[in-house]
Order: structure tokens, then sequence, then C-alpha cells
């Protein structure tokens, strides 16, 4: 049961990523891409000043991929939270004397409403994440 909904979520989160990486990243790594080559382009720049304007070029982009995977661990890290406190909550009903098979649902249950309350988590999400690399492209 608990792997069902972890399979679950985890599809949300892949959909939602792939979603970030071609509406977002993609056009990024592009814009990337052309200054990168763009610097090349200056026969009267020095070595250095062509990496220098390289490492610009990738500043974006980096600090794109860095947002998205904060807020996937940040996000990771809440669901984590939750599945322990549900953890914690079966240890403590097994320790008092609770049947298996009752704890076991009792697990379910609430490791599937750490899912649910996570998955209605995924569109803010992501709506913040699009919102913060739009201001990090421009």
């Amino acid at each position: 049961m608990a792997e069902l909904q972890q399979l679950r979520l985890q599809e949300a989160v892949d959909s939602m990523v792939k979603s970030l990486e071609r509406e977002n990243i993609w056009k990024m790594q592009g814009l990337m891409f052309r200054c990168s080559a763009s610097c090349c382009e200056d026969s009267q720049a020095s070595m250095k000043q062509v990496h220098q304007c390289i490492e610009r070029c990738h500043v974006p982009l980096a600090q794109a991929q860095a947002l998205v995977t904060s807020e996937l661990e940040k996000f990771q890290d809440r669901l984590a939270r939750c599945t322990m406190h549900c953890n914690d909550k079966a240890k403590d009903s097994i320790d008092a004397g609770s049947k298996e098979l009752q704890v076991k649902q009792q697990l379910d249950s609430c490791v599937t409403k750490c899912v649910d309350d996570h998955m209605h988590l995924i569109p803010t999400m992501t709506k913040k994440m699009k919102e913060a690399l739009l201001s990090i492209g421009k």
C-alpha cells in the first residue's frame, strides 16, 4: 500500500519536473549556450575575459537548478517528517498492545494522508518555482 502511494507521488513530482524543464530550464539552457558562444566571438578578448564571460552566462541556469533542487529537497523533507510521524504513531500503538493488522491499517491510512496532503502542495510549489525561474531568466 505505502509503495503505491509513494509511486503516485513520485509520478506527480516527475511530471512537475519535466514540465519545469520543458517550459523553463531548456529555454535557459539555450540562452546559456548562445551567450557562451557569443563570448567566444570577441576576437579582442583575452582568454581570461572569455572564461569570465562564459561563467556569467552559466549563472542563471545554475541558480535555476539550485532553486529546483532546494524546493524538491524541502518537499522531500516535509514528506519524510510526515511519514516518520506515522511510523512513530504505529510504534506507539504496537507498544500499547494494539494488534498488528490494526496498526498496519492505521499506518497505511496515515501514509496515504501524508501523500494526499503533499499531492495538494505540488501545484503551489510548481507555481512558486515557475515564477522564481522566470525572474531568474530576466
